[in-house]
């Protein structure tokens, strides 16, 4: 069987990333297997696209365009992958770069006619130099990037990690495209989750899909200093607790904190139980990581208690797009936005 056709979309919104722009497109025209395409999505920043436009304007590879739909990370995913020819659509953040066999990783995943997405690892590229030493591994999601508890090898899983992963064109045949309400808009408050609505959406369209994460499809992402600090690392935290109420209220608490309870009640008490005796044999940051732990389940509980009580207010609303020239889905309440 031959491997698949793979386009790649890249969602860019600020000047502001213009190096890692640039470093994360020559990532993915050095593949080992080639991208059929690499689509860069503009969010609604006219200088940024008309820049991106004269920078690639000779490339016959690349493809700029504009964010067809609202501001925002889910949008600018579904102009990509309504504009794309490949069978799969990998996305890639736009201050990443892949390694060179991130796609012929992916493309292996594909050979079970039964594989709907395939997710990688994502490693963080500190600004600093070096992880703080108070900031747990079990809490690399906060800057977007693979965090320990996370099972080894090539697994099957809940859902994938959108800043680095890939999906079959019948995936959004069959559940849609990425809801827009739930997930990034530039730089305002660090909302996401919208990866984990879909996949649950697309596992109950499509009940015999399959979706993994091979750890070797790995990507670098690179983390600014201002996430660095405990600031971020709260607000985030926060945010998750926003964004997976909105889930749960779609999907149901079941499956939509289905991977969280085991997170909490098995990966975190191990992260604190390390960290304190880190502190007992005086190695830095021990205490720091089992304090960051507890705050962050704390925060990011506050944040889910808040959503929910929004939620059910109905002061909380989403919409799935359709894809390939569908209608876009009208704003939904947050109960039954998932089709």
């Amino acid at each position: 069987m031959s491997d698949p056709d793979i386009s790649v979309v890249i969602c860019v919104y600020t000047e502001d990333r213009w190096e890692d722009i640039l470093a994360a497109v020559s990532s993915v025209r050095a593949q080992s297997c080639p991208a059929l395409e690499t689509l860069l999505v503009v969010d609604h920043n006219p200088a940024l696209l008309e820049r991106l436009t004269k920078e690639y304007k000779e490339a016959t590879d690349v493809r700029v365009l504009a964010n067809a739909g609202p501001r925002g990370l889910s949008a600018g995913r579904n102009t990509g992958i309504a504009a794309s020819y490949g069978e799969v659509i990998a996305f890639l953040d736009d201050d990443a770069v892949a390694e060179r066999d991130w796609l012929r990783r992916f493309a292996e995943g594909y050979a079970d006619p039964k594989v709907m997405a395939v997710g990688g690892r994502t490693v963080p590229v500190w600004a600093s130099g070096r992880r703080p030493d108070w900031f747990p591994e079990e809490f690399d999601w906060v800057v977007g990037c693979t965090y320990r508890g996370l099972p080894p090898g090539r697994v099957r899983v809940r859902n994938v990690l959108g800043g680095n992963a890939s999906f079959r064109r019948t995936a959004f045949d069959a559940a849609g495209g990425f809801a827009t309400g739930i997930g990034r808009d530039g730089d305002r408050r660090p909302l996401g989750c919208e990866e984990t609505e879909l996949c649950i959406r697309l596992t109950r369209a499509r009940p015999d899909a399959v979706l993994l994460i091979d750890d070797r499809a790995v990507i670098h992402h690179r983390v600014p200093e201002a996430r660095e600090h405990f600031g971020y690392f709260r607000t985030r935290a926060y945010a998750e607790g926003l964004s997976k109420a909105l889930v749960a209220r779609s999907v149901g608490a079941g499956k939509g904190l289905e991977s969280e309870r085991r997170y909490t009640t098995r990966v975190l008490p191990a992260g604190v139980a390390r960290g304190l005796r880190d502190a007992l044999l005086a190695r830095p940051g021990g205490a720091g990581r089992a304090g960051a732990i507890v705050a962050g389940v704390l925060t990011a509980a506050g944040g889910y208690v808040v959503g929910s009580v929004r939620a059910r207010r109905g002061g909380a609303t989403f919409a799935v797009a359709g894809i390939e020239g569908g209608p876009p889905g009208e704003p939904a309440p947050a109960d039954g936005g998932a089709r």
